[in-house]
């Protein structure tokens, strides 16, 4: 199972307050841990909303809305992409992560939609295109 965590945003990440020299090495300590216990796929902080964008739908209609957005507690500062066994043992991971904010914070742990989720809707000619653009986007990376 895959799972996204996201690492919520505060005030102080939005205000684009970088995270002390500390927190980068507990994070980095942490990280490896992941790595090394082969759990980690990804893992990126993101910069605030004031250098973002949001593309709005309607029907045929797109909107562009830049940022900053509002409501700070639904942006995202950061995430991790694990794989883990369960939402049980990607818990247990995230609990043991360095608190990724000065003072309060919050992470949020989503599991990723994989290709049985999907039922039949999901054909085998479906599965093909996914499989050979996964390959051709790995093959973009090396």
């Amino acid at each position: 199972m895959k799972f996204m965590v996201i690492v919520k945003a505060t005030a102080d990440s939005e205000a684009g307050i970088m995270p002390s020299e500390q927190l980068l090495a507990e994070m980095g300590a942490y990280n490896e841990t992941l790595v090394k216990a082969g759990v980690m796929l990804a893992g990126e902080g993101l910069h605030p909303s004031t250098k973002g964008a949001r593309v709005r739908f309607s029907g045929k209609e797109r909107t562009v809305i830049d940022g900053p957005f509002a409501e700070t507690k639904e942006l995202v500062a950061g995430f991790w992409l694990l794989q883990c066994k369960s939402k049980a043992e990607c818990i247990e991971w995230v609990k043991r992560c360095p608190n990724p904010m000065p003072g309060d914070s919050e992470i949020e742990i989503r599991q990723i939609f994989a290709a049985e989720d999907f039922g039949e809707a999901f054909t085998p000619e479906l599965r093909e295109q996914e499989e050979r653009l996964r390959a051709e986007a790995a093959a973009q990376q090396q």
